[in-house]
């Protein structure tokens, strides 16, 4: 029999047969002993219930067919003798009375049943997770050198397992190894890691030392980053702790904690979670004062809970409009700016009350400075379309808008180039305003846009143009233009998968009152296109197709 918790030199040389024979013969002096105890009866009758459970779970232990080969068993039947031990001790100063105080030996038993519920909970992790098995064959395969693959598996196993047993200092110990390990191997880790193993480290969030919950959190990033876990970190609980750490952890802890609720809000049903779970308020604060990392990654998470559109109504109320238009005004980094942007164009898709919210705190001005930039981003275009539909022409013209819209015609990607084209479109309402845009020197970069390789960029760049030729200006400008007849003939093309067809109609029917034009047409093979869009009856095919062989005929006419 080990007393003293088995720390002497003997002890440590027993065999885990041994550590089990040791513990099974100190149940019943344990037993005996608590039932001697006559003060502090409650907490007496609560431990002696415990020890009462203990056999059943080193049976349970033993009857495992790899449990002599598992070190874990053996820790875990040293740590169980050492409690075992312990509640010897606690029970004879009870019953001799030897105790310094009452309310210290009331504290020393609470933690004694707690130390009996961890043993208890141990022992059953052990079996119920299957550790055992994973971690014994993966010792055998590292002593026997078979797969250096599989030995680095099963020491990253046992390693994952020591994350759900034992005492948090042990625990800790267990996630410092970790840590190293991700830094070293990450690919190894996400090999071996299982839902119960996340569960485990979920747990260790809410853990009341600092250092520990900034260590897991450390891990829990790089889990979510990988894009493996997304779902097991989600169902294990990870959303609350993570908030709090955003909310209240250190600046390290806020950093990684707002970097994995940004990964974890790409999926919606997640983003709809964070919201629920009061997330709005703590990632908001962290875009008013956090770093520039933090600021950045709390951004794309705001961004991206937007993209929801049950969720925008909730981000409002928190203050969402004013939070990004200071971030496009004063983000640190330029992804800040961009993520805003975004947030903006989501949150102005379609809510009027959030576009003049938007309008009344300044978002317009915000975005078309943010424009200024040597690569307008479409997000940025995306929203000023959205909103310029609720401005009138002589506000837009005097902040600016025809210069940026014309900057991104010139330098935007095609994505932002077709968002500019969409915000022409809403805002040529008025003669004044399509004879604006005509000086300003959109037309010519319009028409190019219609030879673009993208359906959906052709087609609302023809959109936009012919609604500028309804002013004969902009027509006269379009005349001379040397690529618009041929461009608006090539979007005749009758493929289903053309969409710009209807346009290019109204544009060349406008081009038709010119001769030049006409031969133009004509040399460019419109007749053929408008022979079959005809007999697919598309509105003005069969007059634009009338007009163009009159002018054929007369042309022959003249030759004889």
């Amino acid at each position: 029999m080990v007393d003293g918790g088995g720390e002497s030199s003997a002890a440590d040389g027993l065999s885990t047969e041994e550590w089990l024979s040791c513990a099974q013969g100190l149940v019943p002096r344990a037993l005996g002993k608590a039932r001697e105890v006559k003060g502090f009866p409650g907490r007496w009758k609560m431990i002696i219930s415990k020890l009462e459970q203990v056999p059943s779970r080193l049976s349970d232990l033993s009857s495992h067919p790899c449990f002599s080969r598992n070190a874990l068993c053996k820790e875990q039947l040293q740590a169980v003798s050492k409690t075992l031990n312990d509640v010897i001790q606690f029970a004879d100063l009870c019953v001799k009375e030897k105790y310094e105080g009452k309310l210290q030996m009331q504290s020393d038993l609470d933690a004694l049943a707690g130390k009996l519920d961890l043993n208890l909970r141990d022992c059953g992790l052990l079996i119920k997770t299957g550790v055992l098995g994973e971690v014994s064959f993966s010792s055998a395969a590292t002593s026997s050198c078979a797969e250096p693959e599989a030995a680095v598996h099963g020491n990253l196993k046992e390693l994952l397992a020591r994350l759900q047993i034992g005492h948090l200092e042990a625990k800790h110990k267990a996630l410092d190894s970790l840590v190293e390990e991700m830094k070293e191997d990450e690919k190894n880790v996400l090999a071996v890691i299982g839902r119960s193993n996340i569960g485990a480290l979920v747990h260790l969030l809410t853990a009341t030392s600092p250092r520990i919950r900034e260590k897991t959190v450390t891990v829990i990033c790089s889990l979510a980053e990988s894009g493996s876990c997304e779902n097991w970190l989600v169902s294990e609980g990870v959303l609350p702790p993570l908030i709090r750490l955003v909310e209240s952890g250190s600046s390290v802890g806020k950093e990684k904690a707002t970097i994995a609720l940004q990964r974890l809000s790409m999926s919606s049903e997640t983003a709809r979670s964070i919201v629920g779970h009061g997330g709005v308020r703590p990632l908001t604060d962290i875009c008013h004062s956090g770093d520039s990392v933090s600021q950045s990654a709390a951004a794309c998470t705001l961004k991206n809970i937007s993209a929801v559109p049950e969720a925008r109504q909730a981000l409002a109320e928190e203050g969402i409009v004013k939070v990004m238009i200071n971030l496009l005004d004063c983000g640190i980094l330029l992804g800040s700016k961009e993520y805003a942007a975004e947030c903006l164009q989501n949150l102005t898709s379609s809510n009027d009350d959030l576009k003049r919210s938007v309008i009344s705190e300044g978002g317009l001005r915000s975005l078309l400075v943010y424009l200024d930039g040597p690569l307008p981003q479409e997000s940025a275009v995306g929203a000023l379309r959205n909103l310029v539909g609720l401005v009138s022409p002589e506000v837009l013209i005097s902040l600016g808008l025809l210069p940026r819209l014309l900057h991104v015609l010139k330098s935007g990607s095609i994505g932002a180039q077709q968002a500019a084209a969409a915000a022409i479109c809403r805002i040529c309402t008025s003669a004044e305003m399509k004879r604006s845009v005509g000086e300003a020197g959109c037309i010519p970069l319009l028409v190019k846009m219609m030879e673009s390789k993208a359906n959906s960029a052709r087609e609302v760049a023809a959109q936009a143009v012919a609604s500028l030729m309804t002013l004969s200006h902009n027509c006269r400008l379009v005349k001379r233009d040397d690529k618009s007849v041929p461009n608006m003939v090539a979007l005749l093309d009758p493929s289903p998968h053309n969409t710009a067809k209807k346009y290019a109609i109204s544009c060349l029917t406008l081009l038709s009152s010119s001769k030049k034009c006409k031969k133009l047409m004509i040399s460019y093979g419109a007749i053929g296109y408008l022979k079959k869009l005809s007999e697919m009856d598309l509105a003005g095919a069969k007059k634009l197709l009338e007009r163009l062989e009159r002018g054929k005929l007369k042309t022959l006419f003249s030759r004889k």
